[in-house]
């Protein structure tokens, strides 16, 4: 065994045993601050530390010395169980910063294993954490020789340093697999596992081979970029595997015909009619995801019932699934959320379970007026949700100890602010909007409820389900509340699959769309939620504010009538109308005639009251893309990191894109590309999403996608709306649509010098119903005073243009 130098705080220990050739070194000593921060569902967050160590004004910690006022640095020592925190009353869990150190004895990559925390700092160099205790986040650093320096966020932490035998590894304990239905014969599945790439280049042109019984299949590896990880999928055959067990698989890494590294995994294969996983390729990133499935007793038929069910925190889909007998009327189907906590089923939470319900929908051809949803915990917020986000997709719904909104419910990153007093809060607070399903209530109407809670339930409180029968109870005509005598939070599967639950499902029925005359919807995102059946909210009046259609239709006399909120621009679907007639409408007062044809039917608000028009070009606004941040983290979207600036402002750009891989793989269990701007080709990558770091001075993509964008930021300045901030200290964050698409957009990540580069390395962007408007250009005191240091926000038009009535700008 090798001995390296270990020194925590002038403690020189010896690392454990190596394994695999690898020494590994845990951290049992440190320094620990309750340093003040916040982050959370929000654009903004504060962090003192992080400020001082961006500005290089971090004093050196020592035992004792004052960190900030009455804060002090305080020495840790780990418990048996290796779990470094302070100790004292009131002070476990409490959240701050562990500052650990490594003396090397030369320069040499490692890989970095820290549970427990929210992201950590080497040698000033950000990284993804490990807040949830996952153990499997191996993360390839570069060690320098001499002193390394890690500032570490958490409140409980386990720290582990190892020095890899093989500079390229494979990594199984997170990978991603299906099942083998035993008897089915031959088929070709696809499973998933991280390659880490411990080395100063990008590995291109690998393959993977996966191989048993004498049989391999070979599946190419995207570009995995230096210094990285990446999940990456495989292709694997079934065969001769007839009973139940596991089916080992021989899985090889190769350059050319070169070995570089070699894991096995285990398949698990179940018998016929046993609950089971299936993977499948996501369309928001090419990542290989998986959902999981109760079949149908005696195999699914045709015409049967679909439930879809989502799970709680810290729950695996195929758990959930297993918690219910299988039914002989339907086939259950349990989606991921991407992962076990995920994104509280929304955002790509919310997109994953609508890509495992239209792959259910395709595979086992459901009748369409029974499709079901429900959910437990985490996921009873997730029915709350999608219920009420997509009203015509379910006959019924059923929260079981759910939570209407993360507005009175946190998790680890914390709540979303109900309110704020601050112009620019309230705008940003506004891109969340589509996360307040109390604001989006009425849209039950049309669904059969089922409330379902144990009376002690101490982990969700009884109060939030007793709050949303009070709610329905206003105005719904079809609801059933249940509270289980004596149960806690899970009270055994019955917490899931109750009984009474499916037989209100049995039930009901979706009305078919030509029976549905009457609507009452709202949502604050066409961008997410634009249409009820035969309406659809085309383009708002003001971004992310509530709008709402109330409308009533009479075929017989050829008449829609009603009342709308918040709508620009109008979609009618007429096609149930007689090809021909002469069709009136009545909105908002107002009345128009037209007549009937094959196409939809759009409607302009203007000042006195509604007009016929056509439909608007896709360059504008509309469900197909309507803006915010966000949305350009889809459609397979690729991290374009800056090749034309400084060293200095380079290494930035690379290692903000690198980050923000990391945090999406780990939230997200998510795989994209990261490219040099100098690599980005508009034909390569059309209809691909773009995240833009840097600024026009140091990214060379920044003239082919943003030239025409209405911020601009180059070094040392940002202008927008007529404004112009100067100095290195600025940043913003705003979207664009992407020339030559009608879905994907640029996002762009950047500031204005190397210290509002830094203020721009958070990514709250990845918690779920977290907020960010169209665009929010800040300067780098944000991280000390929050939404003060906010200079401009908002939201741009229908099309895409700044107006001062949806944006402020900071006096």
């Amino acid at each position: 065994m090798r001995i390296y130098r270990f020194l925590l705080q002038g403690i020189l220990l010896l690392p454990c045993i190596p394994a695999a050739a690898q020494d590994t070194v845990q951290f049992r000593n440190g320094l620990y601050v309750a340093s003040p921060q916040h982050y959370g569902r929000e654009a903004v967050y504060t962090d003192v530390l992080a400020y001082q160590l961006y500005t290089h004004t971090l004093t050196p910690p020592k035992e004792g010395a004052v960190f900030e006022k009455e804060l002090t640095w305080q020495p840790v020592t780990a418990d048996s169980a290796n779990r470094l925190f302070r100790r004292g009353r009131g002070a476990f869990g409490r959240g701050g910063y562990f500052y650990l150190t490594y003396e090397s004895d030369k320069a040499r990559p490692a890989l970095l294993n820290i549970r427990g925390n929210s992201g950590f700092y080497i040698n000033g160099e950000p990284h993804a954490g490990d807040p949830y205790n996952s153990g499997w986040m191996y993360v390839p650093v570069q060690l320098k020789k001499g002193l390394n320096e890690l500032y570490v966020r958490g409140g409980i932490i386990t720290a582990s340093l190892i020095l890899p035998g093989k500079p390229v590894q494979l990594q199984a304990s997170d990978a991603t697999l299906p099942h083998i239905i035993a008897g089915s014969g031959t088929e070709t599945l696809q499973g998933a596992l991280v390659v880490i790439n411990g080395t100063s280049k990008d590995l291109k042109g690998l393959r993977l081979r996966a191989s048993a019984g004498g049989k391999e299949v070979l599946t190419d590896v995207p570009a995995v970029p230096q210094m990285s990880t990446r999940k990456v999928p495989f292709s694997f055959i079934t065969a001769d595997v007839n009973s139940p067990g596991k089916v080992e698989y021989l899985i090889t890494l190769l350059d050319g015909k070169k070995i570089l590294d070699e894991t096995k995994v285990n398949v698990e294969a179940v018998a016929k009619g046993d609950k089971y996983s299936r993977t499948f390729i996501s369309a928001v990133d090419g990542s290989l995801q998986y959902y999981a499935v109760a079949p149908q007793v005696g195999g699914p038929k045709k015409g049967a019932a679909l439930f879809l069910s989502v799970h709680g925190a810290g729950v695996e889909a195929i758990g959930q699934a297993r918690a219910y007998q299988s039914k002989d009327w339907g086939t259950l189907v349990a989606a991921t959320n991407r992962r076990p906590r995920g994104f509280n089923w929304e955002d790509w939470g919310r997109i994953d379970a609508l890509e495992v319900l239209a792959i259910a929908r395709k595979s086992f051809e459901p009748d369409p007026q029974k499709i079901y949803l429900t959910g437990h915990s985490m996921g009873g917020h997730g029915t709350w949700f999608l219920g009420a986000t997509y009203p015509d997709k379910w006959a019924a719904i059923a929260p079981s100890a759910g939570y209407p909104t993360l507005k009175g419910y946190g998790s680890a990153d914390g709540m979303v602010p109900d309110s704020a007093a601050n112009p620019v809060e309230q705008m940003l607070l506004r891109a969340g909007n589509q996360s307040d399903v109390i604001k989006l209530a009425q849209n039950y109407k049309p669904l059969g409820v089922y409330i379902f809670h144990g009376d002690a339930d101490r982990v969700v409180s009884v109060n939030y389900a007793r709050q949303m029968r009070e709610l329905l109870g206003g105005f719904h005509a079809d609801f059933s509340y249940n509270e289980y005598p004596g149960g806690e939070h899970w009270f055994g599967d019955i917490s899931v699959d109750w009984k009474p639950i499916f037989d209100f499902f049995k039930w009901r029925t979706r009305a078919a769309d030509t029976a549905v005359n009457v609507i009452d919807f709202i949502t604050s995102n066409p961008g997410i939620s634009d249409a009820y059946r035969w309406a659809s909210v085309y383009q708002q009046e003001h971004p992310l504010q509530y709008s709402r259609i109330r409308l009533k239709r009479n075929r017989a006399a050829n008449i829609i009538e009603g009342q709308t909120e918040n709508i620009r621009l109008l979609r009618l679907d007429v096609k149930d109308f007689t090809p021909g007639a002469k069709l009136t409408l009545k909105l908002d007062g107002a009345e128009i005639t037209s007549t009937v044809g094959t196409q939809a039917l759009y409607l302009l608000k203007v000042q006195n009251g509604w007009q016929l028009t056509t439909e608007p070009p896709l360059s504008e606004k509309g469900p197909h893309r309507n803006g915010t941040l966000k949305d350009a983290f889809h459609h397979r979207m690729v991290f374009v990191y800056s090749t034309g600036g400084s060293k200095e402002e380079n290494e930035w750009s690379f290692n903000k894109a690198r980050y923000d891989a990391e945090t999406w793989y780990y939230r997200g269990n998510g795989s994209m590309d990261i490219i040099a701007d100098k690599d980005y080709n508009a034909q390569q990558y059309r209809d691909r999403g773009v995240i833009i770091y840097g600024n026009k001075t140091t990214n060379k993509a920044w003239n082919t996608l943003l030239a025409d964008a209405p911020v601009q930021m180059e070094r040392n300045k940002i202008t927008a709306g007529g404004k112009t901030w100067s100095g290195p200290d600025m940043a913003a964050s705003f979207v664009w649509p992407l020339k030559g698409s009608a879905v994907a957009s640029v996002g762009v990540i950047g500031g204005t010098g190397i210290p509002g580069m830094k203020a721009a390395y958070a990514n709250q962007y990845f918690a779920g119903a977290s907020g960010f408007p169209d665009y929010m250009i800040y300067d780098a005191k944000m991280m000390l005073t929050g939404a003060n240091a906010v200079k401009m926000a908002g939201f741009y038009n229908h099309a895409w243009v700044m107006t001062e009535a949806d944006g402020v700008v900071a006096e």
